[in-house]
C-alpha cells in the first residue's frame, strides 16, 4: 500500500511524535509510507508548554514536511487537495483530541473526493479526559470521513461504540515505546543524576490534574512515616501542564523537599533512558485515563508500574505480576503499594514478567492488525 500518515511527528515533540515515527518506521517494512505534520500544532496561547519542538532528534525517521496549519481552514483544504493529488491508498491519523477534529476532517473528506484512498483513525481517545464544549461535534465531524478505526483498550473501545456503532476497528494493544535506547545499569543512572537514596520511584510525563501527581505526592508522606522507607526518592519529572505552584507548595507543607525532585520540564528523546533507568519502580497515580503511553516506555526498560485501576491500565498492569493495581486518588493505597513492592521484594519477580509480558505489545501485531483490517475491504 502507498501509506501517508498525517499528525505529529518530529521534529515536533511528545508522545504522539514518538508513535508516528515508529509506526512509520514499521509499516515500511511492506509498503511505501510517507508523513506529513504541522507548521503549527497548537496556537502559542492554547499551548501551556515551553515549547512545541524536539529538542534531541528522533529515532529511525527523518523531519516530516512541516505542512498543516491548526487552525487554518484553507490550509486543511489545500492540503487535502495536496494529498488526493498524491492519492494515497490509506490516510492514517492519530487521534487523541478533538481540537483537531475540524482540521483532520477536513482534509480528510477533501483528500477522499473522487479516489479510492481509505482512512484510518487509530483513537488514544474518543471522549477526552478533559472535556470542553464542542468536543463531541467536532469528533463526529472527523470521524464521519473514517472508514476504519484501530483502538488500544477495552475503555476505548467501549467509548468508540457507544458512540459510533456499527464502524469497523481492531482493537490492538499499544505497542512498546522501544525508541529511547537500551537501559543503563541502575547504579550508573543514579550516579549521572546525583541520586543517592537506595530506593527511587518514577513518575514521567506531562504533569496534567487527572493524571494524580498530587495524590503521589501525599503518599509520599505516608511512606516517609514508614519504618524503613524514609530513604526513598520520588523522581517526578515532566512538563508542568497544570500550576506548577501547587506542587512545589505541597512538597514543602509536606517536608518532603528531600524526598521529591521535581524535575518540571520536557525531558528530551536522548535523556528518557536515564530517568527510566535510575528507577526500581514506575507510578501511573492517575484520577481517570483511558490508556498510557508512559506503561509502554516503562516496559521497554524491563521496568514495573504501580497503577490506578482507571481506563485500561489495569488491561496492561497485571495486578501482583508485573506491578500493582490499585483505586484511584488514594495516597494510602499508593503508599501500601510502594511499601509491599520493597518488603517483599518483588523487584526480581516482576522484572521477569514485565519482559515476559511485554512481547505481546509489538508493532509487527499493530500492523499486522492494520494490513487485516484495510485488507478485507
Amino acid at each position: 500500500m502507498n501509506i501517508l500518515i498525517v499528525g505529529t511527528a518530529y521534529p515536533l515533540r511528545g508522545g504522539i511524535a514518538h508513535y508516528n515515527a515508529l509506526l512509520a518506521y514499521h509499516l515500511k517494512k511492506n509498503h511505501t509510507v510517507a508523513t506529513i505534520t504541522f507548521k503549527r500544532q497548537y496556537p502559542a496561547f492554547l499551548f501551556p508548554g515551553k515549547t512545541q519542538e524536539e529538542s534531541a532528534g528522533s529515532y529511525r525517521t527523518e523531519p516530516a514536511p512541516q505542512l498543516i496549519d491548526s487552525i487554518n481552514p484553507f490550509n486543511w483544504i489545500a492540503i487535502g487537495r495536496e494529498i488526493r493529488r498524491r492519492n494515497p491508498d490509506l490516510i492514517i491519523f492519530k487521534y487523541w483530541l478533538p481540537f483537531f477534529g475540524p482540521c483532520f476532517g477536513t482534509i480528510a473528506k477533501v483528500a477522499k473526493r473522487g479516489t479510492r484512498t481509505k482512512v484510518l483513525f487509530i483513537c488514544d481517545n474518543v471522549i477526552p479526559h478533559e472535556r470542553r464544549p464542542g468536543d463531541v461535534l467536532f469528533t463526529r465531524y472527523a470521524f464521519r470521513q473514517a472508514d476504519y478505526f484501530v483502538v488500544q483498550s477495552n475503555a476505548v473501545e467501549k467509548d468508540l461504540l457507544a458512540n459510533f456503532p456499527g464502524v469497523k476497528y481492531r482493537n490492538v494493544p499499544h505497542p512498546v515505546y522501544d525508541l529511547f535506547g537500551a537501559p543503563l545499569a541502575k547504579d550508573e543512572a543514579r550516579r549521572r543524576l546525583g541520586i543517592t537514596q537506595k530506593r527511587v520511584i518514577l513518575y514521567f510525563g506531562y504533569v496534567r490534574q487527572y493524571k494524580g501527581l498530587m495524590v503521589l505526592i501525599d503518599a509520599m508522606k505516608l511512606i516517609g512515616d514508614s519504618a524503613n522507607m524514609a530513604d526513598t526518592l520520588l523522581l517526578a519529572v515532566g512538563e508542568c501542564y497544570d500550576d506548577e505552584t501547587r506542587y512545589r507548595d505541597r512538597i514543602r507543607a509536606l517536608g518532603l523537599e528531600q524526598r521529591i525532585r521535581f524535575v518540571s520540564d520536557y525531558v528530551p528523546n536522548d535523556q528518557v533512558q536515564l530517568y527510566f533507568s535510575a528507577a526500581d519502580v514506575v507510578a501511573l497515580p492517575y484520577l481517570s485515563a483511558t490508556q498510557s503511553g508512559i506503561t509502554q516506555i516503562a516496559y521497554s526498560f524491563d521496568k514495573p508500574v504501580i497503577a490506578t485501576n482507571v481506563g485500561g491500565l489495569a488491561e496492561v498492569v497485571l495486578d501482583e505480576e508485573t506491578g500493582y493495581v490499585v483505586e484511584p486518588n488514594s495516597p494510602a493505597a499508593l503508599a501500601n503499594a510502594v511499601e509491599r513492592f520493597y518488603r517483599d521484594n518483588r523487584e526480581t519477580a516482576f522484572v521477569a514478567n514485565v519482559r515476559r509480558e511485554k512481547q505481546k505489545y509489538s508493532w509487527e501485531n499493530l500492523v499486522r492488525q492494520i494490513e487485516a483490517l484495510v485488507g478485507n475491504e
